[in-house]
Protein backbone atom coordinates (compact mmCIF):
# COMPACT_ATOMS: atom_id res chain seq x y z
CA UNK A 1 0.00 0.00 0.00
CA UNK A 2 1.87 3.24 -1.32
CA UNK A 3 -0.54 5.66 0.71
CA UNK A 4 -2.22 5.69 3.92
CA UNK A 5 -5.09 7.40 5.53
CA UNK A 6 -2.23 10.05 7.20
CA UNK A 7 -0.98 11.10 3.60
CA UNK A 8 -4.35 12.50 2.78
CA UNK A 9 -4.37 14.03 6.36
CA UNK A 10 -1.54 15.99 5.13
CA UNK A 11 -3.09 17.08 2.14
CA UNK A 12 -6.26 18.03 3.81
CA UNK A 13 -5.82 21.82 3.52
CA UNK A 14 -5.36 21.86 -0.13
CA UNK A 15 -7.96 18.85 -0.95
CA UNK A 16 -10.46 21.18 1.28
CA UNK A 17 -9.30 23.95 -1.22
CA UNK A 18 -9.88 21.63 -4.66
CA UNK A 19 -13.19 20.68 -3.42
CA UNK A 20 -14.42 24.24 -3.00
CA UNK A 21 -13.37 25.23 -5.98
CA UNK A 22 -15.08 22.66 -8.07
CA UNK A 23 -18.06 23.56 -6.20
CA UNK A 24 -17.93 26.65 -7.09
CA UNK A 25 -17.79 25.77 -10.61
CA UNK A 26 -20.64 23.58 -10.37
CA UNK A 27 -22.69 26.35 -8.39
CA UNK A 28 -22.26 29.27 -10.67
CA UNK A 29 -24.07 27.03 -13.65
CA UNK A 30 -27.04 27.34 -11.54
CA UNK A 31 -27.08 31.02 -9.63
CA UNK A 32 -28.79 33.73 -11.45
CA UNK A 33 -26.75 36.96 -12.64
CA UNK A 34 -27.77 38.40 -9.10
CA UNK A 35 -26.80 36.40 -7.04
CA UNK A 36 -23.29 35.76 -8.52
CA UNK A 37 -22.08 37.20 -4.92
CA UNK A 38 -22.87 33.56 -3.57
CA UNK A 39 -19.39 32.08 -5.24
CA UNK A 40 -17.20 35.07 -2.88
CA UNK A 41 -18.68 33.59 -0.04
CA UNK A 42 -18.42 29.59 -1.12
CA UNK A 43 -14.93 30.51 -2.03
CA UNK A 44 -14.61 32.17 1.33
CA UNK A 45 -15.77 29.37 2.85
CA UNK A 46 -13.34 27.37 1.36
CA UNK A 47 -10.49 29.22 2.81
CA UNK A 48 -11.70 28.70 6.40
CA UNK A 49 -12.49 24.88 6.14
CA UNK A 50 -8.64 24.93 4.64
CA UNK A 51 -7.49 27.44 8.14
CA UNK A 52 -8.86 25.16 10.19
CA UNK A 53 -7.17 22.09 8.89
CA UNK A 54 -3.57 23.74 8.71
CA UNK A 55 -4.61 24.43 12.46
CA UNK A 56 -4.92 20.38 13.31
CA UNK A 57 -1.65 20.13 11.99
CA UNK A 58 -0.19 23.04 14.03
CA UNK A 59 -2.01 21.55 17.14
CA UNK A 60 -0.56 17.91 16.57
CA UNK A 61 3.26 19.58 16.48
CA UNK A 62 1.61 21.52 19.61
CA UNK A 63 0.50 18.15 21.15
CA UNK A 64 3.33 16.36 20.49
CA UNK A 65 5.50 19.55 21.83
CA UNK A 66 3.82 19.01 25.01
CA UNK A 67 4.34 15.40 25.34
CA UNK A 68 7.86 15.88 25.07
CA UNK A 69 8.99 14.29 21.36
CA UNK A 70 10.59 16.32 18.77
CA UNK A 71 9.26 16.41 15.47
CA UNK A 72 11.02 17.53 12.53
CA UNK A 73 8.07 17.24 10.17
CA UNK A 74 5.14 15.18 9.32
CA UNK A 75 5.88 13.68 6.11
CA UNK A 76 3.50 12.06 3.23
CA UNK A 77 2.98 10.31 -0.10
CA UNK A 78 6.79 8.66 -0.07
CA UNK A 79 8.53 11.66 1.12
CA UNK A 80 7.14 14.26 -1.42
CA UNK A 81 5.37 16.48 1.31
CA UNK A 82 6.87 17.74 4.16
CA UNK A 83 4.09 19.14 6.37
CA UNK A 84 6.54 21.02 8.65
CA UNK A 85 6.31 24.59 10.26
CA UNK A 86 8.31 26.48 7.76
CA UNK A 87 5.02 24.94 5.60
CA UNK A 88 2.41 25.58 8.24
CA UNK A 89 3.59 28.99 8.35
CA UNK A 90 3.40 29.52 4.63
CA UNK A 91 0.21 28.03 4.04
CA UNK A 92 -1.33 30.64 6.79
CA UNK A 93 -0.33 33.86 4.68
CA UNK A 94 -1.49 32.23 1.57
CA UNK A 95 -4.72 31.77 2.74
CA UNK A 96 -4.61 35.49 4.46
CA UNK A 97 -3.64 36.60 1.17
CA UNK A 98 -6.12 34.87 -0.73
CA UNK A 99 -9.33 35.92 1.77
CA UNK A 100 -8.58 39.89 1.33
CA UNK A 101 -7.91 39.62 -2.52
CA UNK A 102 -11.63 38.01 -2.54
CA UNK A 103 -13.18 40.89 -0.41
CA UNK A 104 -11.47 43.42 -2.53
CA UNK A 105 -12.69 41.36 -5.77
CA UNK A 106 -16.27 41.68 -4.72
CA UNK A 107 -17.35 44.55 -6.17
CA UNK A 108 -14.86 45.39 -8.63
CA UNK A 109 -16.16 42.40 -10.70
CA UNK A 110 -19.64 43.70 -10.40
CA UNK A 111 -18.44 46.86 -11.97
CA UNK A 112 -15.98 45.39 -14.68
CA UNK A 113 -19.27 43.18 -15.35
CA UNK A 114 -17.20 40.01 -15.37
CA UNK A 115 -18.38 38.60 -11.65
CA UNK A 116 -17.76 34.83 -12.92
CA UNK A 117 -17.59 31.95 -10.78
CA UNK A 118 -14.12 30.63 -12.20
CA UNK A 119 -12.78 33.64 -11.17
CA UNK A 120 -12.64 32.60 -7.40
CA UNK A 121 -12.39 28.95 -8.40
CA UNK A 122 -9.19 30.33 -10.18
CA UNK A 123 -8.11 32.01 -7.15
CA UNK A 124 -8.92 28.54 -4.80
CA UNK A 125 -6.47 25.93 -7.05
CA UNK A 126 -3.53 28.72 -7.23
CA UNK A 127 -3.16 28.74 -3.40
CA UNK A 128 -3.10 24.99 -3.90
CA UNK A 129 -0.58 25.46 -6.35
CA UNK A 130 1.18 27.58 -3.87
CA UNK A 131 0.66 25.16 -0.84
CA UNK A 132 2.42 22.50 -2.82
CA UNK A 133 5.26 24.92 -3.69
CA UNK A 134 6.02 25.56 0.46
CA UNK A 135 5.29 22.17 2.01
CA UNK A 136 6.73 19.82 -1.66
CA UNK A 137 9.79 17.84 -0.80
CA UNK A 138 10.41 16.39 -4.00
CA UNK A 139 11.18 18.32 -7.11
CA UNK A 140 8.33 16.50 -9.00
CA UNK A 141 5.56 17.84 -6.76
CA UNK A 142 7.48 21.57 -6.27
CA UNK A 143 7.59 22.10 -10.33
CA UNK A 144 3.37 20.62 -10.57
CA UNK A 145 2.23 22.92 -7.98
CA UNK A 146 4.42 25.73 -9.24
CA UNK A 147 2.78 25.39 -12.94
CA UNK A 148 -0.89 24.68 -10.93
CA UNK A 149 -0.56 28.33 -9.44
CA UNK A 150 1.35 29.90 -12.78
CA UNK A 151 -1.77 28.43 -15.20
CA UNK A 152 -4.42 29.62 -12.62
CA UNK A 153 -2.37 33.28 -12.77
CA UNK A 154 -2.59 33.62 -16.34
CA UNK A 155 -5.81 33.25 -16.53
CA UNK A 156 -6.30 35.56 -13.76
CA UNK A 157 -4.52 38.51 -15.11
CA UNK A 158 -6.18 37.95 -18.34
CA UNK A 159 -9.47 37.99 -16.72
CA UNK A 160 -10.98 41.38 -18.24
CA UNK A 161 -11.73 39.90 -22.16
CA UNK A 162 -12.84 42.90 -23.31
CA UNK A 163 -9.90 44.82 -21.78
CA UNK A 164 -6.70 44.95 -24.69
CA UNK A 165 -4.06 45.87 -21.54
CA UNK A 166 -5.38 43.10 -19.42
CA UNK A 167 -5.19 40.46 -22.57
CA UNK A 168 -1.80 41.56 -23.69
CA UNK A 169 -0.71 41.35 -20.06
CA UNK A 170 -1.77 37.71 -19.98
CA UNK A 171 -0.14 36.72 -22.87
CA UNK A 172 3.24 38.35 -22.46
CA UNK A 173 3.31 36.64 -18.83
CA UNK A 174 2.14 33.13 -20.13
CA UNK A 175 5.34 33.71 -22.67
CA UNK A 176 7.83 34.65 -20.19
CA UNK A 177 6.43 32.40 -17.58
CA UNK A 178 6.46 29.17 -19.76
CA UNK A 179 10.04 30.47 -20.98
CA UNK A 180 11.25 30.55 -17.22
CA UNK A 181 9.24 27.41 -16.05
CA UNK A 182 10.99 26.04 -18.65
CA UNK A 183 14.67 26.49 -17.63
CA UNK A 184 13.97 25.91 -14.04
CA UNK A 185 12.39 22.07 -14.87
CA UNK A 186 15.94 21.65 -17.04
CA UNK A 187 17.80 23.07 -13.98
CA UNK A 188 16.20 20.05 -11.97
CA UNK A 189 16.50 17.55 -14.50
CA UNK A 190 20.24 18.08 -14.22
CA UNK A 191 20.53 17.90 -10.30
CA UNK A 192 18.83 14.85 -10.88
CA UNK A 193 20.89 13.49 -13.23
CA UNK A 194 23.65 14.61 -11.10
CA UNK A 195 22.29 12.96 -7.66
CA UNK A 196 19.57 10.43 -9.03
CA UNK A 197 17.58 11.49 -6.88
CA UNK A 198 14.69 14.15 -6.95
CA UNK A 199 14.08 14.34 -3.09
CA UNK A 200 15.22 17.14 -1.76
CA UNK A 201 17.29 15.50 1.09
CA UNK A 202 18.66 13.15 -1.14
CA UNK A 203 19.59 15.76 -3.40
CA UNK A 204 21.64 18.33 -0.66
CA UNK A 205 23.64 14.65 0.47
CA UNK A 206 24.39 13.55 -2.62
CA UNK A 207 25.40 17.35 -4.13
CA UNK A 208 28.18 17.05 -1.11
CA UNK A 209 29.63 14.38 -2.25
CA UNK A 210 29.95 15.11 -5.80
CA UNK A 211 31.18 18.85 -4.47
CA UNK A 212 34.06 16.91 -2.47
CA UNK A 213 34.81 15.33 -5.31
CA UNK A 214 34.41 17.44 -8.16
CA UNK A 215 34.44 21.16 -6.45
CA UNK A 216 34.24 22.78 -10.12
CA UNK A 217 31.91 20.18 -12.15
CA UNK A 218 30.79 22.50 -14.70
CA UNK A 219 27.36 20.67 -15.28
CA UNK A 220 26.43 21.26 -11.20
CA UNK A 221 27.07 24.80 -12.04
CA UNK A 222 24.73 25.13 -15.14
CA UNK A 223 22.39 23.15 -13.36
CA UNK A 224 22.78 25.76 -10.74
CA UNK A 225 22.53 28.66 -13.27
CA UNK A 226 19.37 27.70 -14.96
CA UNK A 227 17.50 27.24 -11.60
CA UNK A 228 18.28 30.37 -10.08
CA UNK A 229 17.42 32.13 -13.44
CA UNK A 230 13.93 30.29 -12.84
CA UNK A 231 13.36 31.00 -9.35
CA UNK A 232 14.63 34.66 -9.48
CA UNK A 233 11.87 35.18 -12.52
CA UNK A 234 8.91 34.01 -10.41
CA UNK A 235 9.97 36.39 -7.64
CA UNK A 236 10.81 39.51 -10.51
CA UNK A 237 14.06 39.79 -9.67
CA UNK A 238 16.15 41.56 -11.81
CA UNK A 239 16.79 41.18 -15.10
CA UNK A 240 14.22 38.95 -14.63
CA UNK A 241 11.50 41.53 -14.12
CA UNK A 242 10.07 42.34 -17.25
CA UNK A 243 6.58 40.96 -17.05
CA UNK A 244 5.57 42.51 -13.52
CA UNK A 245 5.11 46.02 -14.60
CA UNK A 246 2.81 44.89 -17.77
CA UNK A 247 1.25 42.06 -15.78
CA UNK A 248 0.34 44.26 -12.54
CA UNK A 249 -0.78 47.45 -14.97
CA UNK A 250 -2.61 45.24 -16.97
CA UNK A 251 -4.36 42.62 -14.58
CA UNK A 252 -7.38 43.24 -12.78
CA UNK A 253 -6.51 45.60 -9.92
CA UNK A 254 -7.79 43.32 -7.38
CA UNK A 255 -5.73 40.18 -8.64
CA UNK A 256 -2.46 42.87 -9.29
CA UNK A 257 -3.07 43.19 -5.37
CA UNK A 258 -3.06 39.33 -5.16
CA UNK A 259 -0.30 38.76 -7.21
CA UNK A 260 2.52 40.83 -5.77
CA UNK A 261 1.59 39.08 -2.18
CA UNK A 262 0.37 35.70 -2.13
CA UNK A 263 1.91 35.08 -5.51
CA UNK A 264 5.25 36.62 -4.70
CA UNK A 265 5.26 34.86 -1.40
CA UNK A 266 4.89 31.17 -3.01
CA UNK A 267 7.97 32.38 -4.82
CA UNK A 268 10.03 32.57 -1.98
CA UNK A 269 8.40 29.45 -0.27
CA UNK A 270 9.89 27.21 -3.41
CA UNK A 271 13.26 29.53 -3.61
CA UNK A 272 13.68 29.49 0.42
CA UNK A 273 12.81 25.40 0.12
CA UNK A 274 14.80 24.95 -3.07
CA UNK A 275 17.73 26.50 -1.82
CA UNK A 276 17.72 26.09 2.29
CA UNK A 277 16.73 22.32 1.81
CA UNK A 278 18.22 21.26 -1.73
CA UNK A 279 20.78 23.14 -2.79
CA UNK A 280 22.94 24.23 0.62
CA UNK A 281 26.00 22.92 -0.62
CA UNK A 282 26.15 25.16 -3.36
CA UNK A 283 26.24 28.08 -1.28
CA UNK A 284 29.20 29.65 -1.84
CA UNK A 285 28.54 29.40 -5.74
CA UNK A 286 24.82 30.81 -5.53
CA UNK A 287 25.65 33.92 -2.59
CA UNK A 288 27.78 36.33 -4.86
CA UNK A 289 25.36 35.79 -7.86
CA UNK A 290 22.47 36.51 -5.03
CA UNK A 291 24.59 39.92 -3.98
CA UNK A 292 24.92 41.24 -7.30
CA UNK A 293 21.23 40.12 -8.48
CA UNK A 294 20.14 41.85 -5.06
CA UNK A 295 21.98 45.14 -5.71
CA UNK A 296 20.60 45.48 -9.19
CA UNK A 297 16.90 44.79 -8.32
CA UNK A 298 16.89 47.44 -5.56
CA UNK A 299 18.67 50.16 -8.25
CA UNK A 300 16.24 49.02 -11.36
CA UNK A 301 13.24 48.80 -8.81
CA UNK A 302 13.71 52.00 -7.05
CA UNK A 303 15.18 54.64 -9.98
CA UNK A 304 12.22 52.99 -12.49
CA UNK A 305 9.33 53.67 -9.80
CA UNK A 306 10.71 57.27 -9.44
CA UNK A 307 9.25 58.27 -12.77
CA UNK A 308 5.79 56.13 -12.98
CA UNK A 309 2.30 57.84 -13.38
CA UNK A 310 0.87 54.62 -13.21
CA UNK A 311 -0.03 53.75 -9.72
CA UNK A 312 -0.07 49.80 -10.37
CA UNK A 313 3.34 50.23 -12.33
CA UNK A 314 4.64 52.33 -9.58
CA UNK A 315 3.69 49.78 -6.87
CA UNK A 316 5.31 47.31 -9.61
CA UNK A 317 8.60 48.68 -9.30
CA UNK A 318 8.45 49.26 -5.37
CA UNK A 319 7.63 45.40 -5.55
CA UNK A 320 10.72 44.68 -7.73
CA UNK A 321 12.61 46.85 -5.23
CA UNK A 322 11.38 44.93 -2.34
CA UNK A 323 13.08 41.44 -3.58
CA UNK A 324 16.19 42.90 -3.94
CA UNK A 325 15.95 43.69 -0.20
CA UNK A 326 14.87 40.04 0.60
CA UNK A 327 17.24 38.50 -1.49
CA UNK A 328 20.56 40.40 0.96
CA UNK A 329 18.49 38.20 3.56
CA UNK A 330 19.22 35.33 1.87
CA UNK A 331 22.70 36.35 1.11
CA UNK A 332 23.24 36.96 5.65
CA UNK A 333 21.75 33.90 6.38
CA UNK A 334 22.36 30.29 5.39
CA UNK A 335 19.34 28.89 8.54
CA UNK A 336 21.62 26.73 10.24
CA UNK A 337 24.68 29.65 11.61
CA UNK A 338 22.54 32.73 11.42
CA UNK A 339 18.86 32.58 10.56
CA UNK A 340 17.65 36.63 11.31
CA UNK A 341 18.38 37.09 7.56
CA UNK A 342 15.91 33.97 6.85
CA UNK A 343 13.75 35.39 9.84
CA UNK A 344 13.90 38.92 8.14
CA UNK A 345 12.54 36.92 4.69
CA UNK A 346 9.46 35.62 6.49
CA UNK A 347 8.28 38.40 8.69
CA UNK A 348 8.96 40.84 5.76
CA UNK A 349 6.43 38.28 3.51
CA UNK A 350 3.72 38.56 6.10
CA UNK A 351 3.85 42.47 6.79
CA UNK A 352 4.18 43.15 2.78
CA UNK A 353 1.05 41.21 2.54
CA UNK A 354 -1.02 43.56 4.59
CA UNK A 355 0.71 46.63 3.35
CA UNK A 356 0.71 46.44 -0.31
CA UNK A 357 -2.56 44.57 -0.58
CA UNK A 358 -3.89 47.27 1.69
CA UNK A 359 -2.31 49.65 -1.29
CA UNK A 360 -4.06 47.95 -3.35
CA UNK A 361 -7.22 47.86 -1.60
CA UNK A 362 -7.09 51.42 -2.29
CA UNK A 363 -6.86 51.56 -5.71
CA UNK A 364 -9.41 49.37 -6.17
CA UNK A 365 -11.73 50.78 -4.64
CA UNK A 366 -11.27 54.08 -6.55
CA UNK A 367 -12.61 52.05 -9.51
CA UNK A 368 -16.31 53.08 -10.98
CA UNK A 369 -18.42 53.07 -14.03
CA UNK A 370 -16.19 55.86 -15.91
CA UNK A 371 -13.05 55.91 -13.80
CA UNK A 372 -10.41 53.26 -13.52
CA UNK A 373 -8.65 54.45 -10.82
CA UNK A 374 -4.97 53.22 -11.31
CA UNK A 375 -3.33 56.53 -12.58
CA UNK A 376 -1.60 59.08 -9.93
CA UNK A 377 -4.20 61.64 -11.02
CA UNK A 378 -7.15 60.09 -9.92
CA UNK A 379 -6.22 59.97 -6.67
CA UNK A 380 -5.20 63.75 -6.66
CA UNK A 381 -7.12 65.47 -3.88
CA UNK A 382 -8.39 62.36 -2.80
CA UNK A 383 -8.78 63.67 1.01
CA UNK A 384 -11.11 65.60 0.17
CA UNK A 385 -13.65 62.87 -1.36
CA UNK A 386 -12.28 59.84 0.75
CA UNK A 387 -10.58 61.00 3.98
CA UNK A 388 -10.17 57.76 5.44
CA UNK A 389 -9.12 55.56 2.64
CA UNK A 390 -6.41 58.84 2.29
CA UNK A 391 -5.19 58.00 5.36
CA UNK A 392 -5.05 54.53 5.28
CA UNK A 393 -3.24 54.99 1.88
CA UNK A 394 -0.97 57.17 3.64
CA UNK A 395 -0.16 54.55 6.77
CA UNK A 396 0.57 51.97 4.01
CA UNK A 397 2.99 54.37 1.54
CA UNK A 398 4.38 54.70 5.19
CA UNK A 399 4.66 51.17 6.28
CA UNK A 400 6.38 50.20 2.31
CA UNK A 401 8.92 52.71 2.94
CA UNK A 402 9.96 51.16 6.53
CA UNK A 403 8.92 53.98 8.67
CA UNK A 404 8.28 53.21 12.69
CA UNK A 405 5.86 52.47 14.07
CA UNK A 406 4.02 50.71 10.94
CA UNK A 407 4.69 46.97 10.08
CA UNK A 408 6.85 47.35 7.40
CA UNK A 409 9.56 48.89 9.38
CA UNK A 410 10.05 45.37 10.86
CA UNK A 411 10.81 43.86 7.78
CA UNK A 412 13.88 46.26 7.32
CA UNK A 413 15.08 46.23 10.50
CA UNK A 414 15.30 42.91 10.63
CA UNK A 415 17.28 42.29 7.05
CA UNK A 416 19.41 45.46 8.37
CA UNK A 417 20.45 43.52 11.83
CA UNK A 418 21.12 39.99 9.29
CA UNK A 419 23.66 42.62 7.31
CA UNK A 420 25.11 43.61 10.02
CA UNK A 421 25.28 40.47 11.75
CA UNK A 422 27.09 38.51 9.62
CA UNK A 423 29.70 41.18 8.61
CA UNK A 424 28.04 43.01 5.42
CA UNK A 425 28.39 46.60 6.10
CA UNK A 426 28.34 47.57 2.65
CA UNK A 427 25.35 45.75 1.65
CA UNK A 428 23.38 47.23 5.11
CA UNK A 429 24.51 50.66 4.14
CA UNK A 430 23.27 50.40 0.12
CA UNK A 431 19.84 48.97 1.29
CA UNK A 432 19.43 52.27 3.92
CA UNK A 433 20.53 54.12 1.13
CA UNK A 434 18.07 53.01 -1.95
CA UNK A 435 15.15 52.88 1.27
CA UNK A 436 15.86 56.93 1.07
CA UNK A 437 15.27 56.87 -2.24
CA UNK A 438 12.12 55.05 -1.85
CA UNK A 439 10.46 57.05 0.40
CA UNK A 440 10.51 59.79 -2.60
CA UNK A 441 8.13 57.94 -4.52
CA UNK A 442 5.62 56.88 -1.46
CA UNK A 443 5.62 60.64 -0.11
CA UNK A 444 4.83 61.69 -4.54
CA UNK A 445 1.62 59.51 -4.23
CA UNK A 446 0.93 61.17 -0.41
CA UNK A 447 1.30 64.64 -2.02
CA UNK A 448 -0.61 64.20 -4.87
CA UNK A 449 -3.59 62.90 -2.41
CA UNK A 450 -2.97 65.68 0.29
CA UNK A 451 -1.87 69.13 -1.87
CA UNK A 452 -3.13 68.72 -5.28
CA UNK A 453 -6.32 69.56 -6.26
CA UNK A 454 -8.70 67.24 -7.59
CA UNK A 455 -9.69 66.53 -11.47
CA UNK A 456 -13.14 64.75 -11.32
CA UNK A 457 -15.35 64.86 -7.92
CA UNK A 458 -17.84 62.13 -8.35
CA UNK A 459 -17.52 60.76 -4.86
CA UNK A 460 -15.90 57.55 -3.60
CA UNK A 461 -18.23 55.02 -2.24
CA UNK A 462 -16.89 51.94 -0.53
CA UNK A 463 -18.71 48.64 -0.26
CA UNK A 464 -19.01 46.03 2.84
CA UNK A 465 -16.64 43.94 1.45
CA UNK A 466 -13.97 46.49 0.50
CA UNK A 467 -14.24 48.24 3.66
CA UNK A 468 -13.31 44.78 5.64
CA UNK A 469 -10.67 44.15 3.55
CA UNK A 470 -9.34 47.68 3.85
CA UNK A 471 -10.05 47.30 7.91
CA UNK A 472 -8.09 43.99 8.09
CA UNK A 473 -4.91 45.38 5.88
CA UNK A 474 -5.41 48.58 8.32
CA UNK A 475 -5.17 46.37 11.32
CA UNK A 476 -2.28 44.00 10.04
CA UNK A 477 -0.10 47.09 8.83
CA UNK A 478 -0.39 49.40 12.51
CA UNK A 479 -1.32 46.59 14.54
CA UNK A 480 1.94 44.42 14.06
CA UNK A 481 4.35 47.83 13.86
CA UNK A 482 2.99 48.24 17.11
CA UNK A 483 3.11 45.03 18.77
CA UNK A 484 5.39 42.65 16.50
CA UNK A 485 6.38 40.14 19.48
CA UNK A 486 3.32 37.70 18.01
CA UNK A 487 4.67 37.88 14.79
CA UNK A 488 8.45 37.19 15.89
CA UNK A 489 7.25 34.51 17.90
CA UNK A 490 5.55 33.14 15.02
CA UNK A 491 8.13 33.15 12.59
CA UNK A 492 10.67 31.48 15.44
CA UNK A 493 8.66 29.05 15.86
CA UNK A 494 7.88 27.92 11.60
CA UNK A 495 12.51 28.24 12.19
CA UNK A 496 12.19 25.74 14.59
CA UNK A 497 14.46 28.54 16.85
CA UNK A 498 14.02 27.86 21.04
CA UNK A 499 14.65 31.07 22.45
CA UNK A 500 17.73 32.07 20.32
CA UNK A 501 17.61 33.47 16.62
CA UNK A 502 21.06 31.63 16.45
CA UNK A 503 19.55 27.85 16.67
CA UNK A 504 17.43 27.56 13.23
CA UNK A 505 17.01 23.94 12.48
CA UNK A 506 16.04 24.41 8.69
CA UNK A 507 18.42 21.99 7.29
CA UNK A 508 19.02 18.44 9.55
Amino acid sequence: MYFSSTDYLLALPMVMLAMFALGILLIDLLLPKEWKAVNAFVALAGLAFSAIAVGKLQLAYRMAEQRGNVIEAFTGFMGALVMDRFAIYFFYLFLTGAAIAILMSMRYLEIEQENHGEFYALILFSVVGMMCMAAGYDIVLLFIGLELMAISTYVLVGFLRRDKRSNEAALKYLLLGAFSSGLFAYGLSLFYGVTGSTNLGMIARNLSAVMAQRPHDPIVAFALLTTTVGLLFKIAAVPFHQWAPDAYEGAPTSVTGFMSVAVKAAGWALLLRVFLFGLGPLRAMYVPLLIIVSIITMTVGNLAAISQNNLKRLLAYSSIAHVGYMLLGLVASDGVNNSTGIMAIMIYLLVYTFMNLGAFAVITSLRRRNIIGDDIDDIAGLYSKAPVETMLMLAFMLSLAGIPPLAGFWGKYFIFLSLIQTGHYTLAAVAVLYSVIALYYYMRIASTMLIKPATETEPVSVGPAMGLALALTAAGTIGIGIFPNFVINAVNWSLGIMGSAHTAMLMR
